[in-house]
């Protein structure tokens, strides 16, 4: 008997030095884990952060773009009034030009008049010249006075004939004047509108530029945007898989600090002997007392135990749970039909004198059902 005692007491330690060093290199994984995360969760800070400054930049491209875009629509809004004057100055101008037209229209008409008047002046010369007409004038006067009177007609036609002439040179030379001066706004005009016209293409042209400039800047932002957005998901992601982690590495130590707690393996095989749940000897008293006890198993129940006990990896062991008020936790307990166990677990329907053991099984759990059993809360 002791034999056997001997080899289950060896056989727990190696499989609770197995399970210690299992959790050993579990938790050393996820530390590992956990650092690995925090390295790339640097490097997702890193490109937020890079993304975020090429943000900026770009931003402060496209308003320095859009300032320009700005001062260019005032240059092609002045140019359009400038434009729009020199259109109305044009305009006037050719209003003026067609007033000129008209007058150099007159003055040739009233030229044509004088020629036909100095045409019939010329051909009654030719018949009779100056000194004849002034013989004729002489002869056939009455008197003196008719004479002068006669002489005085004749000169002021003279004269008229030399002021038709006189005016005629000065219509005509006032004629060629206006179309010299019609030439000259024509030209003047159509070189201020080539020029208003060259400089609003060179103004569009530049707009044009700048707007796809903006456009691309425009996408550039759109798409870092986009990454940051992506940057920003994945931080959080990794951030939710370290706390993941974290939360892992804590259990890890509860339940670390709960197995060391935990009795040694030879002094709880020889507290929960392997026997059939008869009364223990005399040498195993204390206080006795009558409980209620039902089953449970660790398929219808958190594997760590309050005590931090893992039930599924050790579905067999002895193992009671108790109200810590009237059984304290860690103690070792003798149950009728039951055997010795451990008070390592407490649930929320075990008040007062009640208890419940742990079995491998539900079916095991059934088949104990509910009953009325002694316990010893052994010394």
């Amino acid at each position: 008997m002791q034999e056997a005692i001997k080899r289950i007491i060896l056989v727990l330690l190696t499989v609770l030095l197995c399970a210690s060093g299992t959790m050993i290199t579990y938790a050393q994984t996820n530390k590992d884990a956990l650092e690995d995360a925090k390295q790339e969760l640097k490097q997702k800070q890193k490109i937020v952060e890079q993304r975020q400054q090429e943000k900026q930049s770009v931003n402060q491209e496209i308003e320095e773009i859009q300032q320009q875009l700005q001062s260019l629509y005032s240059f092609i809004t002045k140019n359009q009034k400038e434009m729009a004057a020199t259109e109305k100055k044009i305009a006037a101008v050719q209003k003026l030009i067609e007033k000129k037209k008209e007058e150099i229209v007159k003055l040739e008409d009233k030229i044509l008049a004088r020629k036909d008047i100095m045409k019939k002046r010329a051909v009654a010369l030719q018949q009779n010249d100056s000194v004849n007409m002034m013989i004729n004038l002489f002869f056939e006067a009455d008197s003196i006075t008719d004479f002068i009177q006669r002489a005085s007609a004749a000169s002021t036609l003279l004269d008229a004939d030399k002021s038709i002439l006189t005016a005629q040179k000065e219509d005509l030379q006032q004629i060629e004047n206006d179309k010299k001066e019609i030439d000259d706004q024509e030209k003047v005009l159509e070189k201020e509108q080539s020029n208003l016209a060259k400089k609003q293409k060179e103004l569009n042209q530049n707009m044009q530029k700048r707007q796809a400039v903006l456009d691309e800047m425009q996408k550039k932002y759109e798409q870092i945007t986009k990454q940051m957005e992506l940057a920003e998901r994945e931080k959080a992601g990794i951030e939710s898989q370290m706390k993941g982690i974290q939360a892992k590495i804590k259990q890890e130590q509860a339940a670390a600090k709960a197995f060391e707690r935990k009795p040694s393996a030879a002094a709880h095989v020889s507290a929960v002997r392997v026997n059939n749940g008869s009364k223990p000897s005399a040498a195993k008293s204390g206080k006795e007392m009558y409980v209620t006890a039902t089953a449970y198993s660790p398929e219808e129940s958190y594997h760590i135990t309050a005590a931090g006990y893992d039930i599924r990896k050790n579905p067999n062991m002895k193992l009671i749970a108790v109200d810590p008020r009237v059984i304290p936790l860690g103690k070792k307990v003798w149950v009728e039909g039951y055997g010795v166990a451990v008070a390592g677990d407490t649930g929320g329907a075990i008040k007062g004198h009640r208890i419940d053991v742990l079995v491998p099984s539900k079916k095991a759990a059934y088949s104990w059902g509910r009953k009325t059993v002694k316990v010893i809360v052994l010394n």
